[in-house]
């Protein structure tokens, strides 16, 4: 983005939806590496106490499926 482009967006929605849309696009690569880590950290989890890892996802509730 070039500066103008900058000073017009916060300009349009404010410098508090400035801040966050910055923050969050900054954090996105980390917050999918996070979820990837905890992803594989279930798998893991779930293995060592013999709990099949798709029922884990059942109990839990992820992906939709209950």
């Amino acid at each position: 983005m070039k500066l103008q482009e900058i000073a017009n967006f916060i300009s349009t929605v404010g410098f508090p939806v400035f801040v966050a849309a910055y923050v969050l696009i900054r954090l996105e690569p980390t917050i999918k590496g996070l979820q990837q880590s905890i992803t594989v950290m279930t798998i893991v989890l779930a293995k060592t106490n013999g709990v099949d890892y798709e029922e884990a996802k059942k109990i839990a509730g992820v992906g939709g499926v209950k």
